[in-house]
């Protein structure tokens, strides 16, 4: 995108006086190169040649902070030749600096305007008066049509990639835009999707003490060791609501969203079902855990249990004949979820690579303050590794 606005603005610039300097510059470049050609051999019309190379390169300095005015203090160098004076070497390299100029920055009908303003002069001078140049004047006039030709072809020309390359910028600028539009939409989303799940776990925590602290009053006095069992338990599930309640903090919650299942969330034993389910779908899958499973917190494994089926469906959808594997391994302060296939991959440009559901997996694991990364695998194959501490 740099590229495409470097290019528009090259010649363009939207500064005035970043313009009017850089041409200021060439200015100078064509008097001086005007001073070593002409000045030299010109005796006593040097004051005139002088005069009129710094008229040509004035309105060279005007050229493109004001064009048409440019244009109208050129026109009258035309006489020069007509009462016998020398001609600048900066006259005909004004013409044709003014000539492109005009032609790259204004419409097609105004450039032409332009042109003939600056040429039909020149040409008709060639034609009244042959006796100014020992050339024929014929083929001189040929010659100075085709020049003037030329240059506005080649300014229509910059004219052209000017304009496609503005289009593009803008057409890029609307498609990131609209790309952020979406990402932002499908944070959004999966926020309020998890926001759905972890209510109804901390629900379900709150509802078990609930029931246990009624089963506690009732035997407390004929059964003091239960009543105490119990309490621990709404000890724990107390802790374990608090903490998810702190994790549901800033999670966004529509009130027009329909109301979530009552039926419990998956969890870490509900992925054998899962693979059986990718099995029968047509991606052989095998599932492998390590170490010593430990008791996690509904919330934890339900953010588990979706990475894995978002892992697996993606696969099924992009990788073509493969195979699948899902890993966990358990240590003492982290969770390590990995699922990896052997297939093709997403094709770029897919919409698994723009990844609504790879922003989903992102969502889930850094609201428990693991890390994800999701890419291809250097053997073939699309991977996912989640990391995630276990309190």
């Amino acid at each position: 995108m740099k590229s495409l606005r470097a290019w528009a603005s090259a010649g363009h610039s939207r500064d005035p006086r970043r313009a009017f300097a850089s041409d200021c510059r060439l200015a100078l470049v064509v008097l001086a190169g005007d001073a070593v050609a002409t000045w030299a051999s010109a005796g006593a019309d040097l004051p005139i040649l002088a005069l009129t190379a710094l008229w040509c390169t004035a309105a060279i300095t005007l050229r493109r902070v004001a064009p048409w005015p440019a244009l109208l203090l050129l026109l009258p160098t035309v006489v020069v030749p007509l009462i016998g004076l020398q001609q600048p070497l900066a006259m005909p390299a004004a013409y044709v600096i003014l000539t492109y100029t005009l032609a790259s920055r204004l419409s097609l009908r105004a450039s032409i305007v332009a042109a003939l303003l600056l040429w039909l002069p020149v040409l008709a001078t060639v034609l009244v008066m042959p006796e100014l140049s020992d050339v024929p004047p014929l083929f001189l006039a040929v010659n100075n049509g085709l020049i003037a030709l030329v240059v506005v072809l080649v300014g229509r020309a910059v004219h052209g990639r000017r304009v496609t390359a503005r289009a593009l910028e803008e057409r890029a600028h609307a498609a990131e835009s609209n790309q952020r539009a979406l990402a932002e939409q499908a944070v959004a989303d999966e926020r309020r999707r998890i926001a759905r799940e972890l209510h109804d776990v901390v629900a379900h925590n709150v509802s078990v003490m609930g029931v246990l602290a009624t089963g506690a009053r009732r035997v407390l006095r004929t059964s003091p060791d239960a009543a105490d069992e119990a309490l621990t338990t709404i000890e724990e599930t107390s802790r374990s609501a608090m903490r998810e309640l702190r994790r549901m903090l800033g999670v966004l919650r529509t009130e027009t969203e329909p109301a979530a299942e009552m039926s419990p969330q998956p969890g870490i034993a509900g992925l054998e079902a899962l693979a059986d389910q990718v099995r029968d779908a047509g991606l052989p899958t095998s599932l492998r855990i390590d170490g010593t499973p430990a008791t996690l917190e509904p919330g934890v494994a339900l953010t588990v249990y979706r990475i894995v089926q978002e892992a697996l469906t993606n696969a099924l959808k992009h990788a073509g004949p493969a195979t699948a594997q899902v890993r966990l391994s358990f240590g003492v302060y982290w969770l390590i979820v990995e699922i990896f296939d052997t297939g093709r991959g997403p094709a770029p440009g897919s919409e698994h690579g723009a990844g609504h559901g790879l922003v989903g997996m992102r969502e889930r694991v850094a609201l428990y303050g693991g890390t994800l990364r999701v890419g291809p695998r250097p053997g073939g194959g699309f991977r996912v590794y989640a990391k995630i501490p276990v309190d």
